[in-house]
């Protein structure tokens, strides 16, 4: 079992950091399989202070879920990347939170079932799918680097 994002690394953020990982509508996962080629996909998620989940939902998709891509590099190698940009033509106002961490792929439990609720609060697409069974993704962050203007200030 993964454990959770160690307390100090939440200190080095600050509040309006931590809501914009909370609030942000998209971010961009980068994993790698076991020779290390590497995938980025954009991915909705909610981070509940401790973990970022994502859950595989059912738009097209060519593979069944737990053949996709993303899924495979996890089991083959579970250091993963994640991104959350912001971008304005006014380069002053440009940053970016990168987590790097652990990630695994919930299959059932307790913390499959909040993370569909937590998807489902931030995102009302996901209260008319039916993802209540869907695999989910959790990253355990162990590193988190902020850089530049956070969106709103």
């Amino acid at each position: 079992m993964v454990s959770a994002v160690p307390d100090e690394l939440l200190e080095d953020l600050n509040e309006d950091q931590i809501r914009w990982l909370r609030i942000a509508p998209v971010a961009h996962l980068a994993t790698a399989d076991a020779s290390g080629a590497p995938n980025v996909i954009p991915v909705c998620y909610a981070f509940d202070g401790r973990h970022i989940y994502s859950v595989l939902d059912r738009k097209p998709k060519s593979v069944a879920l737990t053949r996709l891509r993303r899924v495979r590099n996890i089991q083959e190698n579970p250091r993963v990347s994640f991104v959350v940009d912001h971008y304005e033509d006014d380069w002053q106002r440009l940053g970016y939170l990168q987590v790097t961490g652990s990630a695994e792929l919930l299959v059932e439990g307790d913390d499959r079932v909040e993370a569909v609720r937590l998807l489902r609060e931030k995102y009302p697409q996901y209260r008319m799918m039916d993802v209540d069974d869907n695999p989910v993704i959790r990253i355990t962050p162990d590193r988190i680097n902020c850089w530049g203007s956070v969106p709103g200030n």
